[in-house]
């Protein structure tokens, strides 16, 4: 039995998953494509290398469904369990961000197409690239996708494997110019295994086991119940809190974000670090776009004395909002009391009334991502 399978069955077996006919088929897909991927690994010396050039690289995979039903966790086993060093895992607008930044470099150069000596640095040591949540929220994106995409395939041998919370047909549905981006969707169902994982039961929110999304006020109570809801969420051992990883999410110009948590799409941020600085609706589209779950803590009171604090937050709340972003907190007060007084109460409805939506079931529902 696989590393992969092995795994997968002994969570099964410890009640740390539920047997689900959908994901014990995808885990079988992947364990076959790690064999393949392992064998041909093993093939030594130049003559392994050439007949590896030579070769179809083996069929990649894409993993598409709703919220919560098990992508990112499959995902996290095969690159895990896969027995080759050439590998690599990366959250899809992370690397669409470096896509762009080497495009740039190359098209400085002047030296012609940029999109072959791109394809060619992305695959150097390079046999299976794997993504999480594939989307495509805009034509620059659509236009790159299908042919970088299949110089890596096709060119250099690299292997795809892909999340998404859409099927592949659904990519960028009525996006501008989407003529353009239709070879790519070609290029996923001829050159990939397209596995849906959409079923009706949504893990993520059964692991949320009833705890409410919204926790008044801020103090020690509200800030237990966003830890267990992060852990719950990322099934990270609560004991090894001090070990959370973190992140640095690149938001574009050579600026950063510091994520002080960030696990499997779920990011932890206090209101100071994201409200409290100059920051605009770029930096906030970049954690709506990276991140699926948001724990935002420290949320006080709104007022006139905090006007651009609170100009920032609906700022924050809109894009998290369109993209379908869940949102945990812990709050001085209820949303429709957050701006108690002040001139800028009346504007500040809408942010509430949204708030009040994102805490419903409904909204808890929908997949990541812009309708």
């Amino acid at each position: 039995m696989s590393a992969l399978l092995a795994r997968y069955e002994a969570l099964v077996a410890a009640g740390e998953l539920r047997a689900d006919a959908e994901q014990a088929q995808a885990a079988q897909r992947l364990a076959h494509l790690q064999d393949s991927l392992e064998q041909s690994a093993g093939k030594p010396g130049l003559f392994g290398r050439l007949f590896a050039a030579r070769s179809e690289p083996p069929r990649g995979a894409y993993l598409w469904g709703g919220v919560g039903r098990g992508k990112s966790m499959l995902m996290d086993l095969f690159h895990e369990t896969l027995a080759i060093s050439d590998k690599r895992r990366v959250h899809f607008h992370a690397f669409m961000i470096e896509v762009h930044a080497r495009l740039r470099t190359e098209r400085a150069k002047e030296a012609g197409d940029p999109i072959p000596p791109l394809a060619a640095a992305i695959a150097d040591d390079l046999r299976c690239l794997a993504f999480d949540e594939m989307v495509v929220n805009n034509s620059a994106d659509a236009m790159i996708m299908g042919r970088l995409f299949s110089a890596l395939i096709a060119d250099h041998g690299v292997t795809i494997v892909t999340t998404s919370n859409r099927a592949p047909g659904d990519l960028y549905k009525d996006g501008l110019n989407r003529e353009h981006f239709l070879p790519f969707i070609a290029l996923i169902e001829a050159r990939l295994d397209v596995l849906p994982l959409n079923g009706p039961v949504d893990y993520r929110l059964e692991r949320l086991g009833g705890l409410d999304t919204w926790h008044v006020p801020n103090g020690a109570e509200a800030t237990a119940q966003v830890r267990e809801a992060f852990f719950r969420l990322t099934d990270y051992p609560p004991e090894d809190s001090a070990h959370v990883p973190a992140a640095q999410l690149d938001l574009g110009g050579g600026r950063s974000l510091h994520v002080p948590k960030s696990l499997k799409g779920v990011a932890v941020f206090s209101f100071k670090r994201l409200c409290g600085e100059a920051r605009g609706a770029a930096d906030y589209l970049a954690v709506a776009r990276a991140y699926h779950t948001v724990i935002l803590v420290g949320i006080p009171l709104l007022g006139p004395e905090m006007r651009n604090e609170a100009a920032r937050f609906v700022t924050l709340i809109d894009e998290l909002y369109e993209h379908k972003v869940k949102l945990i907190a812990t709050a001085d007060a209820e949303p429709a009391a957050l701006y108690p007084a002040g001139d800028g109460r009346f504007e500040f409805q809408r942010t509430a009334s949204r708030l009040m939506e994102m805490r419903s079931a409904e909204y808890m529902a929908l997949g990541h991502g812009t309708n």
